[in-house]
C-alpha cells in the first residue's frame, strides 16, 4: 500500500525543526503572506510548484525534502536500525558547512575569551593593590 506524502505537514515539520514561527516564514515569503496563510498552506496535501519552490527557498531546504519526507518511514527506519543502548554512527561525506555561522561562532568565542581575560586581569589588579597596601603598612 502506497502512502501519500502530505507536503503541507512536511512544511510544518521542517519549519518547527528549524525553530521558525509561522509569522516569520510569512515575512520571509513576502508581503502577500500572513501567519493565517501559512497555517492554511500547512494543511494542504499537495503544494503548487511555485509555492513549494518559494517555501523551500525560505526554509533553506531542498524542495525534494518537502515532497519526499515521510515521517512514518523515518520512524520505521530508526526503530528497525537501532536497538536500546546502541550508538548510531553516520559518516557524512557531503557535510553542509555554513561559513557565516562558523565565523559568527568563532567571533563569539573570541569575545568570550577576551572578556575572561579582562576579568582575570581585573582580579589580578585587585590582588596586587592589596599586596601594595599591605606592604605600605
Amino acid at each position: 500500500m502506497e502512502t501519500r506524502v502530505h507536503e503541507g505537514h512536511n512544511v510544518k515539520r521542517f519549519r518547527e525543526m528549524l525553530g521558525i514561527k509561522q509569522d516569520a516564514l510569512a515575512y520571509e515569503l513576502g508581503e502577500n503572506w500572513t501567519q493565517k496563510k501559512i497555517s492554511l498552506l500547512e494543511q494542504k496535501e499537495v503544494l503548487e510548484p511555485e509555492v513549494l519552490y518559494m517555501v523551500a527557498k525560505a526554509l533553506k531546504i531542498p524542495e525534494t525534502a518537502i515532497k519526499n519526507f515521510d515521517e512514518e518511514q523515518a520512524v520505521n527506519i530508526i526503530a528497525n536500525t537501532f536497538e536500546m543502548g546502541s550508538i548510531g554512527y553516520q559518516q557524512n561525506h557531503n557535510p553542509v558547512f555554513n561559513p557565516v555561522e562558523a565565523l559568527q561562532r568563532l567571533h563569539q568565542e573570541k569575545i568570550e575569551l577576551y572578556e575572561r581575560m579582562l576579568k582575570e586581569k581585573d582580579e589580578m589588579m585587585i590582588e596586587y593593590r592589596k599586596m601594595i597596601d599591605y606592604n605600605k603598612r
